[in-house]
């Protein structure tokens, strides 16, 4: 087994989200500059409130990647009814380069956790057919994974990484 995998089988993405695969590309995922995304660490609501600048390696500029984002633990980890929730959709991102230079299918909708420890989720597929057309789903909610690569002609992942976040506790008043 791939030491790259071990932290997605372990979180469940791989399984729950994504079946097994051999990560390939390099992906970088950070929030306000300075807080990069590691596989289960928590990060809290107002870091990821902004999208993440989100950078690609690949082979070159000629290939082109499929970022989704996704809560696999909507609304509650003890009751996912929604899984999975989307959160963000870029398409035809040039290898080599960043999620800003695609183009964003679906907006970025920041993480909202209200009940327990959620797990969100970045996988970067490569696109089949170079820069092509993919179709963003009807709604959020009940989004799977598999299905949207396999709707829209995309690899195997070639790449994930999943942060953890929770509601902030409020500030007790006297």
């Amino acid at each position: 087994m791939a030491r790259g995998v071990e932290p997605l089988i372990m979180g469940r993405v791989i399984g729950e989200v994504v079946d097994i695969f051999t990560p390939c590309v390099q992906l970088t995922v950070t929030y306000n500059s300075s807080k990069q995304v590691s596989n289960g660490h928590e990060l809290i609501p107002p870091i990821v409130a902004s999208k993440p600048r989100v950078e690609v390696g690949g082979e070159d500029m000629r290939s082109a990647y499929t970022l989704v984002m996704v809560d696999p633990d909507a609304p509650s980890p003890s009751d996912p009814y929604l899984r999975e929730h989307l959160h963000w959709i870029v398409t035809d991102i040039p290898g080599t380069t960043d999620a800003s230079f695609g183009k964003e299918t679906v907006l970025y909708e920041a993480p909202k956790p209200v009940v327990g420890i959620h797990r969100y989720v970045f996988i970067l597929f490569k696109q089949t057919r170079g820069r092509q057309t993919v179709r963003a789903p009807a709604s959020r909610n009940h989004f799977n994974t598999r299905r949207f690569a396999a709707e829209n002609a995309l690899s195997l992942p070639v790449a994930a990484v999943y942060f953890n976040a929770q509601r902030e506790t409020a500030p007790r008043r006297r």
